[in-house]
């Protein structure tokens, strides 16, 4: 069972499967997981339902403060970062001063790390506050989670704690008109008792009709790397990943395999 988080506000860098070398950036709490989603597959474990959509966040200035010195720290070494990434203990844009913060890293890495690609790991549970999408399409790297076709099967895998409707996340985003990347883990296993399977085909088939409608630039279809919350989820093989790519692929999108 997973349950690991971030300890700070700045970490790593790190070596990303995805991003290359990776300066993360935790815009969350450093002692407590804060999302919107309850995914079966996250590392850092179940979302506490009583907290949390309440907390305290760290200031938009402190993150500024702190981004700047390591980055100073990082010029000129081996960890130079590829990518500053926004991912850490949940979701990143509910963070009130996200698109504030955008603003600030973008600054801060041309000053500084002018090679690197800004990259927001979200579920785009927030798509629905103009401020972030304009914030995101500010960004090198906008990757939106799509774990599913239907919504019974996100239910199951992503457990929204707010309302959630997959015809208006579609809308949501085809909006950015191209300019994202679609993020989309794979698994099956039981989960309290219920069958959890998106590899089937007729999940697979919802799920690549969603992709040819949101037409981003790239698709990662990856797999389970570390511990998870939920029990008892099988790790899909590499070989079975890049079967799925290959329907991407066949619909003229771009797409890439992460074992």
């Amino acid at each position: 069972m997973g349950g690991f988080l971030f300890d700070e506000l700045i970490f790593g860098p790190v070596r990303s499967r995805r991003l290359g070398v990776s300066l993360g950036i935790n815009l969350l709490p450093t002692h407590r997981k804060f999302c919107s989603f309850n995914c079966i597959y996250c590392e850092c474990g179940w979302t506490d339902k009583q907290e949390a959509l309440k907390m305290e966040l760290p200031k938009q200035d402190t993150i500024k403060q702190l981004l700047e010195k390591r980055l100073i720290e990082l010029q000129n070494t081996a960890l130079h970062p590829n990518s500053i990434t926004f991912a850490g203990n949940g979701e990143p844009t509910m963070h009130p001063q996200f698109a504030g913060i955008i603003d600030d890293t973008c600054r801060l890495r041309d000053a500084y790390a002018p090679e690197a690609k800004i990259s927001v790991l979200t579920n785009g549970s927030m798509l629905h506050k103009t401020a972030v999408v304009e914030a995101l399409k500010k960004v090198d790297n906008n990757l939106q989670k799509l774990d599913g076709g239907n919504e019974d099967i996100i239910s199951k895998i992503n457990m929204p704690l707010k309302a959630f409707r997959l015809h208006d996340y579609v809308e949501h985003l085809k909006q950015f008109r191209g300019n994202l990347t679609i993020q989309s883990l794979f698994l099956r296993g039981i989960i309290n008792g219920t069958k959890v399977d998106n590899t089937t085909t007729k999940e697979l088939n919802d799920w690549l009709k969603l992709i040819k409608q949101i037409k981003p630039e790239r698709v990662m279809v990856y797999a389970i790397e570390r511990d998870t919350a939920g029990d008892g989820i099988e790790k899909i093989p590499k070989a079975e990943l890049e079967s799925i790519a290959a329907k991407v692929r066949a619909a003229g999108i771009d797409a890439a395999v992460f074992a």
